[in-house]
């Protein structure tokens, strides 16, 4: 098996809402995304030839889908006021809100769909909250 890796970086603010503990405040990460695809075979012969895929295109799709991310405050749906969203919003602040509590978990798994949506055979994603803490989405033989 062949395996490509990409990753890319998105600063951003969230909070987990019900948690009992500090990260139940709105507080910020500097979160870093690795893609991993894969291919049991390589392209033969043109551009691609010994390739998989071109390092460059699967560059600038994980770059442009992580860059959506960075610099948003990133709110579960139904987790905040409506008062207090729409405020937000209106002082011009980019918020993005999500159907999902947003934890390195469900970003792993959110991610790892959204490159597989796009077309790639995706091995796995991994998602750093911090430099050391990371979680990461693979799906099983099976499926």
């Amino acid at each position: 098996m062949y395996i490509l890796k990409a990753e890319h970086s998105f600063d951003s603010a969230h909070f987990l809402s019900g948690y009992d503990g500090k990260c139940s405040n709105i507080h910020g990460h500097r979160w870093r995304v690795e893609v991993e695809v894969q291919s049991e075979i390589l392209a033969q012969g043109g551009q691609l030839d010994g390739m998989i895929i071109d390092f460059g295109d699967l560059k600038k799709d994980v770059k442009a889908i992580i860059d959506s991310y960075d610099h948003a405050l990133i709110v579960q749906k139904c987790t905040m006021r409506d008062v207090t969203l729409n405020c937000i919003k209106q002082d011009g602040f980019n918020v993005i809100e999500v159907d999902f509590r947003p934890t390195a978990e469900n970003f792993a798994f959110f991610f790892f769909k959204l490159i597989k949506d796009i077309g790639y055979q995706v091995k796995r994603t991994t998602v750093y909250e911090t430099p050391t803490n990371s979680a990461a989405y693979e799906e099983s033989e099976a499926q």
